[in-house]
């Protein structure tokens, strides 16, 4: 149980018993997460220390920059479960989707279906920081159209929304769901970013939340999201996290 009271709670309490993190990097040398099968294991372990057993992973998939496609990606996830199998590690639940990047590679992913799921419709999607596509709208239909529902990962870090607040509403209304960033809350990418994430909570915006661990100094940092502050503004997210796969 959360203690409220305490000024700071470790890590170790954070996390609901049965949380699912839904935004991470962890598969082996397929983006610009874990680099090898060790550096994949080394954070499971530290992630599984703090209270976390549940994972869909989910590496980039941008263009040329990370052209994985399904097959890569299940390829890497078998290879990781072997892994857990030997070390004992089978009591971790390990899956994984893909982070998609909203560009002209995935519209062509989303024609011919080669897409991998947060859940059986639900489509992790992000961004370019520099600026929104300017069909943005257009896609996010077509996802719809498509059957999937767009869960739009970190909106509070898209920065050119920051003094542009209905832009949020709209994508809200147009169907997405947010999903917030952990490390967001610690101040990790900025006080802007933060306080974005805040208010979009504040609003009951958000739905969902992620880790998006990379390494090692992003679990070193997610130490600090036990404030009281935190806390209280996570707590019925984290519980839909759970909810979101029963």
């Amino acid at each position: 149980m959360l203690n409220l009271f305490k000024k700071e709670t470790p890590i170790t309490e954070v996390f609901p018993m049965n949380f699912v993190d839904i935004h991470s990097h962890l598969l082996p040398g397929i983006d610009d997460g874990a680099k090898s099968m060790e550096h994949t294991i080394e954070m499971i372990s530290t992630m599984d220390a703090y209270g976390i057993q549940n994972f869909i992973t989910t590496p980039h998939v941008l263009g040329n920059v990370w052209k994985n496609s399904s097959d890569t990606i299940l390829d890497k996830l078998d290879l990781v479960l072997e892994e857990l199998e030997k070390r004992d590690m089978s009591y971790i639940k390990f899956d994984a989707a893909a982070e998609y990047m909203l560009d002209e590679e995935f519209v062509k992913l989303l024609q011919e279906r080669d897409l991998l799921t947060l859940r059986e419709d639900s489509l992790l999607v992000e961004m370019s920081f520099l600026q929104a596509p300017v069909n943005l709208f257009e896609m996010i239909f077509d996802i719809q159209l498509a059957g999937y529902k767009p869960i739009l990962a970190h909106p509070e870090r898209y920065g050119f929304y920051h003094a542009d607040f209905d832009m949020y509403h709209k994508l809200k209304d147009a169907g997405c769901r947010f999903q917030i960033n952990l490390l967001s809350l610690t101040g990790h990418y900025g006080k802007s970013v933060q306080k974005t994430a805040e208010k979009l909570i504040e609003k009951g915006m958000i739905d969902l939340a992620g880790s998006d661990t990379h390494h090692m100094h992003h679990l070193q940092t997610l130490k600090k999201i036990g404030t009281k502050r935190n806390l209280k503004l996570l707590a019925p997210i984290l519980k839909n996290n759970i909810e979101f796969y029963r």
